[in-house]
């Protein structure tokens, strides 16, 4: 079973950068797609990237869409969220999450919340105007 760690959270400036790092222990880190979630006080979690199991696929929501860039490095163990011009808006919980696919999956990493069975404690992002 695969255990997730995120850190790299923090305290930053609107207009500047973070990048999240999720370390991952198991084996079976790398055939399975990873994906990046964040979650504000009062609001639900929401998908914000998702990467294949070998990078060659990633998927934005909009609001995060040429700001954000998901990555990951199977030799390390580990998917990375690059974040850059961030918005106070961009304030949350980030969780970092993995699911087994199915066999014959070789597509784009699904965005559905409810896909992903394994989770991370998350990383709190701060953003102040």
């Amino acid at each position: 079973q695969v255990q997730l760690v995120e850190s790299g959270g923090g305290l930053v400036q609107a207009g500047g950068s973070l990048r999240l790092s999720c370390a991952a222990s198991g084996p079976t880190f790398r055939i399975s797609p990873s994906g990046w979630f964040r979650q504000a006080p009062g609001n639900e979690r929401e998908f914000v990237a998702a990467i294949s199991t070998g990078g060659g696929y990633t998927v934005y929501a909009d609001s995060v869409q040429g700001r954000f860039t998901i990555s990951r490095d199977n030799a390390k163990n580990t998917a990375y969220l690059q974040m850059n011009s961030l918005k106070p808006e961009d304030a949350a919980t980030y969780y970092c999450a993995s699911y087994t696919p199915d066999p014959f999956d070789g597509g784009p990493p699904d965005r559905r919340k409810s896909r992903y069975n394994i989770w991370g404690q998350g990383t709190q992002v701060t953003v102040t105007p």
